[in-house]
């Protein structure tokens, strides 16, 4: 007995150390476990939405004021699950933009751990590319871009301090009833003074959306979270994972696959057979180059956001690159060494479930606790010509 009072002594202090923290912020506000268990019918299993590393999302109702929202419960006893409920807390609450998922509250209490956020009725990209959710029209995936582009340019460059997201990918980006992107998911997002470079030096993010560099030093920056942005560019143009296992040795990798096309001038080739060629051939060329110049293996090559949206919007050139990718010079592991799923939370109103996993290649999401590789990334690769 006198063991569990000090266990429940030791939660009640650190409950209250994080709300001396969290409720010096703005906005979102916290919520009883009560009125979440209410909420959600106790979290009753009807309601889950999806279910990821460290936990559920079940959809909600406040009664209050009748706002549907969906609630991610964070399993009992997952050390990074918490890591990224105070990270997540500590930084989204704080930010403010169209294209970002709102928080609407937060919840520890009990041992539990909760975040509430306002529901995304269209789910999220990936369902809608790759599942069997409603088809996208050319016109959307190019307003969709450049949503996503807007709410990394805030992150970036427009509020008090850089964030660098490192995890954007389809799943992470959500669809409005309109059918806006929402960015979501900060959970291993971090914190960096505009002045200062890269911060991060843990791997962390999604396998198929990592930067060379970020596989290899562990160090994540702007020019990462570019890079990721540039493979969702591509998905959106292609209607394809970033990895695929079980294709053709050539069309594996897609920034490999779509940079070979086009070298041989023949990139109109990639587009999602989905659209019937019912799309802007000016606007999916450039957000097909923009992709690629966004994943060059060079860090110091890749655009930043700012120039991403000038020439997305037609206000400056497309980018010249080499006919061939350039390589990277580092020891990665073979293809067939890595694993690859596509798993997400989804904050929708019904639930979705991606079944896509292959044993070969790789989506596995890696957290801070583990470990980057040594290895230095040399790049052998020259300068594009924008």
């Amino acid at each position: 007995m006198s063991w569990r009072k000090r266990v429940n002594k030791i939660d009640e202090a650190y409950d209250m150390s994080m709300d001396d923290e969290f409720d010096k912020g703005t906005g979102p506000r916290r919520f009883t476990y009560r009125e979440l268990s209410r909420a959600t019918n106790n979290f009753s299993e009807g309601g889950k939405l999806g279910e990821g590393g460290f936990g559920g999302v079940y959809k909600g109702l406040l009664s209050e004021s009748n706002t549907e929202v969906a609630v991610k419960r964070v399993s009992r006893g997952s050390k990074q699950g918490k890591k990224e409920y105070v990270a997540e807390v500590r930084i989204i609450s704080r930010l403010r933009h169209r294209n970002l998922v709102q928080l609407i509250g937060w919840c520890h209490e009990q041992s539990e751990f909760l975040l509430i956020y306002e529901i995304m009725p269209n789910g999220s990209l990936d369902s809608h590319l790759f599942g069997m959710k409603l088809h996208l029209t050319w016109t959307l995936r190019y307003k969709i871009a450049l949503g996503l582009a807007s709410a990394i340019l805030y992150l970036h460059e427009e509020w008090e301090q850089c964030v660098v997201h490192r995890d954007i990918k389809s799943s992470n980006v959500m669809l409005d009833s309109n059918f806006n992107a929402k960015l979501g998911d900060f959970g291993l997002a971090r914190l960096v003074d505009h002045d200062l470079g890269s911060q991060t030096t843990v791997l962390a993010g999604t396998m198929g959306y990592l930067a060379p560099e970020c596989v290899t030093t562990g160090r994540a920056s702007k020019e990462s979270d570019v890079y990721s942005f540039g493979v969702v560019a591509l998905e959106i143009s292609c209607g394809r994972r970033p990895v695929e296992a079980k294709a053709e040795p050539s069309r594996v990798r897609l920034v490999e696959w779509v940079w070979d096309l086009y070298g041989k001038d023949q990139i109109l080739e990639a587009a999602d057979k989905r659209l019937c060629r019912d799309f802007d051939e000016q606007q999916i060329e450039c957000l097909m180059a923009v992709g690629l110049w966004c994943c060059h293996p060079d860090p110091t090559v890749r655009p930043s956001i700012r120039q991403v949206i000038n020439v997305l919007n037609f206000e400056a050139p497309m980018p010249s690159l080499p006919s061939k990718l350039p390589v990277p010079m580092y020891f990665a592991p073979p293809l067939s060494m890595c694993r690859f799923s596509y798993t997400s939370f989804n904050l929708t109103g019904s639930s979705v479930k991606d079944g896509t996993q292959c044993s070969c290649s790789s989506c596995t999401t890696y957290n801070s606790s583990q470990s980057a590789g040594s290895s230095k990334a040399l790049l052998n690769s020259r300068k594009v010509d924008v």
